[in-house]
């Protein structure tokens, strides 16, 4: 991600944007934090493999449209402070995007052959609410997270009960959105209008749909 430690011309901007893309996409992620799967042994794993690798598989998509977002919302965000904020953000998505792979392994399944798709349309979304201000910037990352965490929540009821990695690991991944929603709305996020609400679920619903099975 671009920092704002130095100056960086155009170019440099243009391919830190193309390097983040690619590892986002193509690369294994590598997280800071250790899993929360990590003291499960194998023999706690679940049953119903099926069931679970679909639902981490569309945990997996949503964080690659997180790094999406917070990489074009840090990017054109005009205070430092903002900026800052989202680049913690897209650090800490980056760790629940290599928990998320990691689980897709075990489970022998794959990721979501759309993510790039779903990359391209988030970092332009993601742009679109920087380049409106700072304010509706942090609303769009408010409202993302609270629909997030309504989302884990909603799979936390789904996953099989004796898949105890799958779910730690999604019951941090809601914890640390709910912390990004509030952080968010303490640094003076704008409360989106209702309709902008509605159709970032309706999207949100197209991306999970499609995920699960593609």
């Amino acid at each position: 991600m671009i920092s704002r430690k130095r100056n960086f011309s155009t170019t440099d901007r243009v391919l830190t944007i193309f390097d983040d893309a690619l590892c986002t996409v193509l690369a294994d992620p590598i997280g800071r934090r250790a899993s929360p799967a990590a003291p499960f042994r194998d023999e706690q794993d679940t049953k119903d493999s099926e069931q679970s690798a679909q639902l981490m598989r569309v945990n997996h998509c949503g964080e690659v449209c997180a790094q999406a977002l917070y990489q074009a919302q840090a990017v054109t965000a005009r205070k430092k402070s903002v900026c800052k904020a989202m680049e913690i953000a897209a650090r800490e998505e980056n760790d629940h995007l290599a928990w998320c792979a990691e689980r897709l392994r075990q489970l022998g399944s794959h990721k979501s052959y759309l993510n790039p798709v779903w990359y391209c349309g988030s970092f332009l979304l993601g742009a679109a609410f920087g380049i409106a201000g700072d304010r509706w910037n942090l609303g769009f990352l408010a409202e993302t997270e609270r629909q997030v965490v309504n989302h884990l929540e909603g799979h936390l009821k789904k996953l099989p009960v004796d898949d105890c990695r799958s779910r730690a690991i999604v019951e941090q991944m809601r914890d640390d959105e709910a912390s990004h929603a509030t952080q968010a709305v303490n640094a003076g996020a704008r409360e989106l209008p209702p309709p902008i609400k509605r159709l970032m679920a309706l999207t949100a619903k197209l991306m999970t749909t499609t995920a699960a099975r593609i």
